[in-house]
């Protein structure tokens, strides 16, 4: 009489385990990429879409649309000391990053709303911090994924967005507390 109780629940163990099904990977990874100066950091947060042979922008990221700036959920961005981005102050805090891509600027938003998927519910209402950048065309390199990187010259760094054969970068001061 004890084994019934034993098959019956040895055989529901064996159900769980072979009912299981492997997760596959997104297709478009979650990535973070940081910078430090001194006691501030920054952080972003992002999922890298891949060019896979189709056209990028203006195609697959229409000009003059709020994009995500990646895929899956909007982009952010975490600051853990106030700021200067493209000469603008920005406080201490975390936002999500859109842009509005166009051929030869794209609008940068910095936007208190988060945890959104994608742009679909963006409100310009909250936005923190909207400037325009140049796009800078890149001749030799093509980026297959969407690579967000800094690049840091002592307290003075550029975010650089790189998709395809495009690139917008960002100017960022660290500021002395």
């Amino acid at each position: 009489m004890r084994i019934v109780p034993l098959v019956v629940i040895l055989s529901f163990l064996t159900l769980q385990v072979l009912g299981q099904e492997a997760v596959a990977p997104r297709p478009s990874p979650t990535a973070i990429v940081t910078v430090k100066y001194e006691d501030t950091y920054l952080k972003v947060t992002y999922s890298q879409p891949h060019k896979r042979d189709r056209a990028v922008f203006g195609e697959l990221v229409p000009y003059g649309e709020v994009w995500r700036t990646g895929a899956n959920e909007a982009t952010e961005l975490t600051v853990t000391e106030d700021i200067e981005i493209n000469g603008n102050r920005l406080k201490a805090g975390t936002y999500s990053l859109f842009s509005i891509p166009g051929e030869k600027e794209w609008t940068i938003i910095l936007n208190s709303e988060l945890g959104q998927w994608g742009s679909y519910n963006y409100n310009e209402a909250s936005d923190v911090l909207r400037f325009n950048v140049p796009v800078q065309a890149l001749e030799n390199v093509v980026w297959e994924p969407f690579t967000i990187a800094f690049e840091q010259n002592n307290e003075k760094a550029e975010m650089r967005l790189m998709w395809d054969r495009t690139m917008v970068a960002i100017p960022i001061q660290f500021l002395d507390h």
